[in-house]
């Protein structure tokens, strides 16, 4: 079992390092920049506009379905760089987390987010699915290329963001959304 899991854990980390090389092999500085604008579409502070903008808009599904799945994916990501620490890939163009502390690359909390956008974006009469999509396959990719995470870190974080709706979308369809509402700490009247 052990030699398995052994054999499953280096074809993963020589696949991470060949992607680690083609991203090198593959950087202009126009990719850079595009790659740099775009990544802080998957930040905190893009999740909380993101998720503010949905409260005003009056899209009660997204608004609820994203409070649920980000606040679980806030806790999963954290605990996970916290448990895991597995050290960035070598030679990052920017490193976006560092300043917050984070000290680990695995899992891709951009990746987690953006996906569960996408994934929200599914269902949803409001936002539309391949743009949403699109740009979460875009901002994932630039935290392979920008060096601050490796292709399994990322992949792994947008497992996390698919799974993280798919509980939110569970949870809400046990409990409800007036529930959830209830719970936030500021009156709702959407």
């Amino acid at each position: 079992m052990f030699a398995l899991l052994g054999a499953v854990l280096n074809a993963v980390q020589t696949v991470d390092h060949l992607a680690v090389e083609f991203v090198s092999a593959i950087r202009t500085s126009l990719l850079t920049v595009m790659m740099t604008s775009m990544t802080g579409l998957g930040s905190v502070t893009a999740g909380v506009v993101f998720v503010g903008l949905f409260y005003l808009a009056g899209w009660r599904e997204e608004f609820v379905k994203s409070v649920v799945a980000l606040s679980l994916l806030g806790v999963v990501v954290w605990g996970l760089m916290s448990l895991v620490e597995r050290p960035f890939p070598p030679n990052p163009i920017c490193i976006t987390e560092g300043d917050t502390g984070v000290t680990s690359s695995f899992p891709s909390g951009h990746a987690a987010a953006v996906t569960a956008y996408a994934a929200i974006a599914r269902n949803s009469d409001e936002l539309p699915f391949a743009i949403a999509a699109g740009f979460a396959g875009l901002i994932s990719f630039s935290r392979i290329y920008l060096g601050t995470h490796y292709l399994s870190d990322t992949l792994f974080g947008m497992g996390l963001g698919v799974a993280a709706v798919l509980f939110a979308e569970r949870l809400l369809g046990r409990v409800g959304e007036d529930a959830v509402l209830d719970l936030l700490p500021f009156e709702t009247d959407i």
